[in-house]
């Protein structure tokens, strides 16, 4: 069939035309946040009895990140994810600052900025912004209502059930825990597949490793540091899918998958809160880091971290610039060609530049500061690392004022300023500040700059949002009252009893 020069010319520029929509379009995000995993719970960042082939694979084909950050604790550490802010300048529904965010309602998520460029959005897994609860949590602050497309999870953690949702939808109270990776996975790929043809960001905050540990039969058993071992390796078999998933879509070159962790790992399950390392174990491992969860010293905050993006990413590289996860917002709005929000104070900054490989443009003044609730702890720039005085049982950091969480060893405090030089004493064990006073003087500054900007235990920043009218206006962030201990109803004695 002889088809005329006019209809051949057409289908070639049809041809070209979808090639360049298709080369033009903003690229596709991926996040896999991990509840719970610790610094050295991956085989590429040193863990010998955890094996996970896949996660390693993204490491060698792109690049890890070993001056990730996230927050002490799971709900401020996705407040931070979402709005690309320290949770303690995010405002909150009543203005009360809770152990985990209430996200305010006019609070702008990283969701919704990538809407303005026609993302897909999708979320499956944990929320943890509507309130830490499994019930009676604000359904108008759910994924739905901030941006996403598509839910598919909970909306808290796994401390003791987990109720699933579908968008609003109740669909499995007290679900079946063990088989929530594998369906969280399922869900993201399928939603991925949906909407290949345009640009998407799919957010998996896992319910695993946390708390309440649970896998599937294929994986029980198998790993050497026990169930938790076996969680993470089942974590690793659906990131794979993940990876394999967007490879037979043909579009690994214009996605970027980022996998990280909340906090460090929970320790309070391991025994005598040690690094995770005996089978029976149920907590995770920091090591080389100190501590763990609910702790500013490295291992409750710095993060196992791997970007892959082929053709984008360069492949087997380390990156140890300092990068957070509140960089997310600016960093993905950047490479989505959206503006972030421009009316209010925006923590993170954008690391592109990072993410291509660039590090000698790296921000050499960028700082991270070590918030524990409202308690600012620590500031880190550079290799330097500067604990600020504080007292063992600190205020502000109710209801962790006596931290059982972390092993007594960590449960310290400091009569003057602690530095650490990161580089050469990762596990933060000697103080070098009389040998350095320039620099702890340049730290001291930083922090002080934060505290007017932002707010401490003891007053409120400049640029802390409150939404909500509140009259007078604090002097101090607001916290809910302490849940103390009921009383005990008095027993009655018991009867002599004669014989």
């Amino acid at each position: 069939m002889n088809l005329p020069r006019w209809s051949i010319g057409l289908g070639a520029l049809l041809i070209l035309a979808t090639t360049m929509s298709a080369k033009d379009r903003p690229p596709n995000f991926v996040v896999l946040f991990i509840d719970d995993m610790g610094y050295g719970d991956a085989g590429c960042f040193g863990s010998k009895d955890i094996r996970t082939p896949r996660i390693d694979r993204m490491a060698r084909e792109g690049m890890r990140f070993t001056s990730f950050y996230a927050q002490p604790i799971c709900g401020p550490s996705r407040a931070a994810l979402m709005t690309g802010c320290q949770p303690m300048r995010v405002a909150e529904r009543g203005n009360v600052k809770n152990v985990h965010p209430v996200l305010h309602g006019k609070e702008i998520t990283i969701a919704e900025v990538l809407k303005t460029k026609g993302y897909a959005t999708a979320c499956f897994g944990k929320w943890d912004l509507a309130k830490h609860a499994q019930s009676g949590f604000y359904m108008d602050l759910f994924p739905t209502r901030q941006g996403f497309d598509y839910f598919f999870g909970t909306p808290t953690s796994n401390d003791s059930v987990v109720n699933l949702y579908r968008n609003e939808k109740l669909i499995e109270p007290k679900t079946d825990m063990a088989s929530l990776t594998k369906r969280y996975t399922d869900e993201a790929i399928a939603f991925m597949k949906k909407s290949k043809d345009q640009p998407f960001f799919v957010y998996v905050p896992h319910t695993m490793p946390h708390t309440r540990l649970a896998v599937t039969e294929p994986f029980k058993g198998k790993s050497k540091r026990g169930l938790y071992g076996d969680v993470i390796e089942e974590i690793d078999f659906n990131v794979g899918r993940v990876l394999d998933a967007i490879e037979e879509s043909e579009i690994a070159k214009n996605t970027y998958v980022l996998f990280t962790s909340d906090n460090g790992p929970w320790l309070i399950k391991n025994k005598n809160h040690q690094d995770g390392r005996l089978p029976g174990d149920h907590g995770g491992s920091a090591d080389p880091l100190r501590s763990g969860k609910v702790s500013t010293f490295e291992g409750g905050v710095r993060v196992p971290t791997v970007l892959w993006g082929p053709g984008r990413v360069p492949a087997g590289t380390t990156c140890d610039k300092i990068a957070s996860t509140i960089d997310l917002l600016p960093t993905l709005s950047a490479l989505a060609g959206a503006e972030p929000p421009k009316d209010r104070v925006i923590d993170g900054e954008d690391v592109t530049h990072l993410f291509h490989g660039k590090f000698d443009q790296a921000n050499p003044d960028k700082a991270f500061y070590y918030y524990l609730r409202v308690h600012l702890q620590a500031v880190r720039q550079g290799k330097w690392k500067l604990h600020l005085p504080r007292e063992v049982k600190q205020p502000g950091t109710e209801p962790f004022l006596v931290n059982r969480h972390i092993a007594p060893a960590d449960r310290v405090g400091f009569d003057k300023p602690f530095l650490v030089d990161l580089e050469k004493d990762i596990g933060e064990t000697t103080n070098l500040a009389e040998y350095h006073p320039a620099v702890v003087q340049r730290l001291l500054d930083l922090a002080e700059g934060m505290r007017k900007d932002l707010g401490d235990f003891d007053q409120v920043g400049t640029n802390m949002r409150f939404f909500d009218p509140i009259e007078p206006h604090p002097t101090k962030p607001p916290l809910p009252p302490s849940r103390k201990p009921k009383p005990k109803k008095p027993t009655k004695p018991r009867p002599k009893i004669n014989k």
